[in-house]
């Protein structure tokens, strides 16, 4: 197990984790603007609408197939030269695109598998932006990570 992985699992400091991601959606989703922001927007709130604590529980859901993934990449951060090495949020931003992609594949086998329909139509709609607004989270991502790890 990954030193991210251990330190999100702990179930002392999971509801505050737990607490931030959502917070963190949140705040992604609100400073969204233009057509696409509106459409996310919509999105966003459509699942809301459904379940008021979808979010939470996604997170909840997410956290540790999450961290596995963020674990890989936080590995190869580490095994940067100690001397050249720049914060992991910033580390992170450079390769936002392949950590969204990784982040995404677990919540894209999720949906593959799943039977609630309209949340699949949903997040479908919505897959197609999800890799652009998921890389530019990445660095707050990153941040949030390092918040429990203690860097």
């Amino acid at each position: 197990m990954g030193v991210l992985k251990e330190k999100l699992s702990q179930p002392s400091s999971r509801p505050q984790i737990i607490s931030d991601c959502a917070k963190l959606v949140d705040g992604e989703v609100a400073a969204k603007t233009g057509l696409t922001g509106l459409m996310i927007k919509g999105g966003y709130k459509a699942f809301k609408a459904i379940k008021p604590t979808i979010v939470e529980n996604a997170v909840d859901h997410l956290l540790d197939d999450f961290a596995v993934v963020l674990d890989r990449h936080y590995d190869l951060y580490l095994s940067a030269d100690p001397g050249k090495r720049v914060p992991f949020d910033a580390w992170a931003k450079n390769r936002d695109t392949v950590i969204a992609d990784d982040l995404l594949k677990v919540t894209d086998g999720i949906m593959e598998r799943s039977n609630k329909v309209t949340i699949r139509k949903i997040y479908t709609s919505l897959r197609k932006v999800a890799q652009r607004n998921v890389a530019e989270a990445v660095p707050a991502i990153g941040r949030l990570a390092i918040k429990y790890v203690g860097q």
